[in-house]
């Protein structure tokens, strides 16, 4: 990767059941004045929006918990910023007209399949609030990178919602539903929730590109890279540490910041006096939430924005 797109072949991929054959239309429906359905190629009609876009799985950072936690065992790899284009989800809810009764927004996806902990078979849902919904950065994208969304990318059509863990940004929609109550299906109430809350903003987080974990470096100067994010808002500074965390300085970000986009930073390291060391990162957004030392642990494992350490050898 180079630069801040993530060419779509190396996107990461989550999905909970089998891929389906994505529906060519979605259905709009519930606490509405007209239902209604849409084929994908009448949204594709519509306005559109582009948008670049940082998406990360509430489960990235999954394998660092200790003692693990249940689950996907990501690494640090379930992230990845693209460019989307869709038609605002606004533009669509607005033709079917929902009523002032109307408090979430259902996103039913076309996949579907056994759910053990549930004894049976269900469909992704998740739920948004009708405010989230109605923002004009929340789309029903059918392009990725310049190019028409992939299959395993939720084609033909797919939700995005900037700024919220890559759950809410349901894939092979078909369906979307007006609800006058709070939804607690399976994926919104028993997963992707913290504390009985249903999952939303991402978390602020910054990573070390370069080096990575276990490297050997060449003895000399050298430059730390990685990149940095928050969920709704941007990303004000990073810190590094190149002794182990015993003291800190500010990182270079790179370009101005964006919404919902990450930041690319770099740090000089004049690695010459040094056999091995721990390089950390952490990250500031413009609301001041920060990164803890070590997440605090949550039975399945969401939303670990611990700082990262990187052990390196010098030689």
């Amino acid at each position: 990767m180079s630069g801040l797109l993530v060419p779509t072949s190396q996107f990461y991929v989550r999905s909970h059941f089998a891929m389906p054959n994505g529906p060519d239309r979605v259905v709009v429906d519930g606490a509405v004045r007209s239902r209604l359905t849409l084929t994908v190629d009448e949204i594709r009609t519509l306005p559109a929006r582009t948008l670049a876009v940082t998406i990360e799985c509430a489960g990235n950072g999954r394998a660092l918990f200790e003692p693990p936690v249940r689950g996907e065992q990501w690494g640090l790899g379930a992230v990845g910023t693209a460019e989307w284009k869709g038609t605002p989800l606004r533009a669509v809810l607005e033709r079917a007209g929902p009523t002032r009764s109307a408090i979430e927004v259902l996103c039913a996806g076309a996949d579907a399949g056994d759910v053990p902990d549930l004894g049976r078979r269900a469909a992704f849902e998740r739920a948004l609030p009708v405010s989230k919904a109605l923002h004009e950065d929340t789309l029903l994208a059918y392009e990725m990178n310049g190019e028409p969304l992939t299959r395993e990318h939720g084609a033909p059509l797919r939700l995005l919602v900037p700024g919220w863990y890559g759950m809410a940004s349901v894939k092979w929609l078909s369906r979307l539903t007006l609800l006058e109550r709070p939804f607690r299906g399976f994926f919104q109430h028993d997963r992707y929730v913290i504390d009985g809350r249903p999952l939303t903003a991402m978390a602020t987080r910054a990573i070390i590109a370069w080096p990575q974990d276990g490297d050997v470096v060449v003895r000399g100067a050298q430059i730390v890279r990685g990149y940095a994010w928050s969920g709704e808002t941007p990303v004000l500074s990073v810190e590094v540490s190149l002794d182990g965390g015993s003291s800190w300085d500010r990182a270079d970000l790179i370009g101005e910041p964006r919404p919902y986009v990450w930041r690319e930073w770099s740090h000089p390291w004049d690695a010459r006096d040094v056999r091995a060391v721990t390089l950390l990162a952490r990250a500031y957004d413009a609301s001041g939430h920060g990164q803890p030392d070590q997440a605090r642990r949550n039975q399945l494992g969401y939303a670990n924005n611990s700082i990262q350490r990187v052990r390196v050898r010098v030689g």
